[in-house]
């Protein structure tokens, strides 16, 4: 515990719900008296709320106050972290109306080794990488462990879960938990020949919560995606799933000469493909220009809050197309805030 942290953050909470000054000078006569700082379900809810609040990589923060949250702090065993886990990726899930979740386990105790709940295994083959690369080294780890996958390009990993200095345990997610999007595009027929599909829910799980002086290091959340994450990111880097030379053969692009802008062409139509795609299927998503309008309306709502702005421009610029949104040309200053979610050294 930080007490001064914990000073800083229940000051704020008593703020910004209005409470009175002789409920914050009582509260922190209890923490100082337990020698702890246990926050209550609401406060942690607050707390949560705001690192989303202040998270400086994140577009969508417009959202901040609808994220619901899960204190699971009580679970002590793998198996019990395992359905909770289950149930925040059923919830947030909704049958494709994504729903804004983070579940918080017990602070210094527990880790989830996956970098998301829900991601592809990589394999290393002769001739060349099947699913993922970026999932090449966990996957190994998963194998380690003793889990077998059925080796297509889209694998979904098992949950690997660990408390305190206790072996690691490893969980298969059911199948009927996790929702898939089939990619095709809606006016060029042969992009369906690639086969290609992506989850619907981004639950991250590999950064810490950091509130009132006390870290979760186990604090899955999720919004929804936006389209370029998937289609200019996941499926276009070179080193991810590498997809603009086929996209553009299957649309008949000049791929010899950069003067035709054939990979521009082939990652709009790819971006193309990953919205129709999820809006067909009935699943949240958002385009990369709605969600710069809607982080315009967060700031002003910021600034009439007396709020500063903070966040991180290259990663709120979308990586399409970024000098059509308002963010490409304004300044904005990375200062870090707390509460808030910060990456962590991998546990393996």
């Amino acid at each position: 515990m930080n007490i001064q942290e914990t000073s800083e953050f229940l000051k704020q909470y008593k703020e910004e719900l209005g409470l009175s000054d002789e409920w914050y000078e009582n509260r922190m006569k209890d923490i100082r008296s337990d020698s702890d700082y246990y926050p209550t379900t609401e406060e942690l809810t607050f707390g949560a709320r705001v690192a989303w609040r202040n998270s400086n990589r994140c577009i969508g923060r417009l959202f901040w106050k609808s994220l619901y949250v899960f204190d699971e702090r009580e679970l002590q065993t793998e198996e019990e972290i395992y359905m909770a886990l289950l149930r925040h990726i059923n919830f947030a899930t909704n049958n494709g109306k994504i729903r804004p979740t983070i579940t918080v386990f017990k602070s210094n105790a527990v880790r989830i080794w996956n970098c998301q709940l829900i991601r592809y295994a990589g394999y290393e083959t002769e001739g060349g990488v099947l699913g993922d690369p970026h999932s090449i080294e966990f996957t190994k780890i998963c194998q380690q462990l003793g889990w077998q996958g059925e080796g297509t390009g889209f694998d979904i990993l098992p949950l690997v879960i660990q408390i305190a200095e206790n072996d690691p345990k490893i969980f298969d997610i059911p199948k009927e938990y996790i929702l898939e999007v089939p990619i095709r595009h809606p006016h060029y027929e042969k992009m369906t020949d690639l086969n290609l599909k992506w989850y619907a829910v981004p639950i991250v799980s590999n950064m810490k919560l950091s509130c009132g002086g006390i870290e979760f290091h186990a604090a899955p959340f999720n919004g929804w995606y936006m389209g370029t994450e998937i289609g200019a990111r996941n499926f276009a880097d070179i080193d991810r799933y590498n997809l603009l030379p086929k996209v553009a053969e299957i649309i008949g692009l000049d791929t010899n000469s950069n003067i035709s802008l054939w990979k521009d062409r082939a990652l709009v139509e790819l971006n193309v493909a990953v919205l129709h795609s999820f809006k067909e299927a009935g699943v949240s998503i958002v385009d990369h220009h709605t969600a710069a309008q809607q982080f315009k309306l967060f700031e002003q709502q910021e600034e009439d809050n007396n709020r500063q702005v903070t966040g991180n421009w290259s990663w709120l610029i979308p990586p399409m197309s970024p000098a059509a949104t308002h963010i490409f040309h304004k300044p904005i200053a990375n200062i870090i805030k707390k509460p808030n979610y910060f990456y962590q050294k991998r546990p393996y």
